[in-house]
C-alpha cells in the first residue's frame, strides 16, 4: 500500500502540487490522467525523491516519512521499495541492455554480479529481448529501449513501480506492444502508478483512475465512475476533448 497525504511542491514561486492526497491499494493499478502541466510527473518524482517535496507525508508499506524532514536513510529505504520507468527511457548509453538491468541489482540491492546477471537475463527474456542483451541503447529501437527500462524496474522486485508516460516517446505503432507489456507487469501483482494519456489503457487496466488539474486531485474513482459517470465539471470537459463519446466504456 502507498499513501500520500497533503503533498506540496513548488519551483520558486510556482506551486506545482497544492496538497495532493492519494492512496493506492497493495497490488492495485492506479492511473493518473490530466492535462499537461497538471503536476502528474512531479508527483511521481516526489514519491521516488527524484524531486524533494516541500511538505507532506508518504507511507509505503511499513515505512512512513515526513517528506520535508526525512533523512538520507529514509530516502534510501523508500527507493529500495520503488522502481521508476521514464518516458525517455533513462538508460545508460555506455552500458548494454544486460548491464542496464544489472545496475540497480548490484548498486542498490548489493547482489553479486553473477546473481545480478542471472536475474537480468531472465527478466530481459521475459520482456522479449533475449536476443538483444548485448546491444547498446543506440542500437535498440524506442520500443526496445522502453522494454529494457521496464525490465530494469521489474528485475528489482519492487513494492511499487512508477510509470511516467511510458509510451509518450514512442512511434504510434510501438505504443500497443509496450502497453501490452505493462499489462503483463500488472498481472504479476506489482503495485503500479501510471501517468498516461492512453485512455483506453486506463479504462482496461486500472483499479483506480485519478484526474489531476492545476496541482490538485480533481476526481478519483474506478474507471467506470471517472470515465462513464464523472462528477466534476472539469473532468467532464477534459474527457470530452480527448475521448470520442462512442469509445467510452459504460461499466
Amino acid at each position: 500500500m502507498i499513501k500520500i497525504d497533503d503533498l506540496k511542491k513548488s519551483f520558486g514561486r510556482n506551486q506545482i502540487l497544492k496538497g495532493v492526497s492519494i492512496e493506492v491499494e497493495q497490488g492495485g493499478v492506479t492511473v493518473i490522467i490530466g492535462p499537461s502541466g497538471s503536476g502528474k510527473t512531479t508527483l511521481l518524482r516526489c514519491i521516488d525523491f527524484l524531486e524533494r517535496a516541500d511538505s507532506g507525508r508518504l507511507t509505503l508499506g511499513d515505512i512512513t516519512v515526513d517528506l520535508e524532514k526525512c533523512h538520507k536513510k529514509d530516502i534510501l529505504a523508500i527507493r529500495r521499495k520503488c522502481a521508476f520507468v521514464f518516458q525517455n527511457y533513462g538508460l545508460f548509453q555506455n552500458k548494454t541492455a544486460l548491464e542496464n538491468v544489472m545496475e540497480g541489482l548490484t548498486v542498490v540491492q548489493k547482489k553479486s554480479r553473477e546473481e545480478a546477471r542471472r536475474i537480468a537475463a531472465e527478466t530481459l527474456d521475459w520482456v522479449g529481448l533475449s536476443d538483444r542483451m548485448d546491444y547498446y541503447p543506440v542500437n535498440l529501437s524506442g520500443g526496445q529501449q522502453q522494454r529494457v527500462g521496464i525490465a530494469r524496474a521489474v528485475a528489482l522486485s519492487p513494492d511499487v513501480i512508477l510509470f511516467d508516460e511510458p509510451t509518450s516517446a514512442l512511434d504510434p505503432e510501438l505504443v500497443g506492444e509496450t502497453l501490452e507489456l505493462i499489462k503483463k507487469v500488472a498481472n504479476r501483482g506489482i503495485t503500479m502508478i501510471v501517468v498516461t494519456h492512453e485512455m483506453a489503457f486506463a479504462q482496461d487496466v486500472a483499479n483506480q483512475v485519478i484526474f489531476m488539474d492545476e496541482g490538485v486531485v480533481v476526481e478519483a474513482g474506478t474507471p467506470g465512475e471517472v470515465f462513464s459517470h464523472p462528477k466534476n465539471e472539469r473532468t467532464k470537459q477534459f474527457l470530452a476533448r480527448i475521448i470520442p463519446e462512442d469509445t467510452i466504456y459504460y461499466i
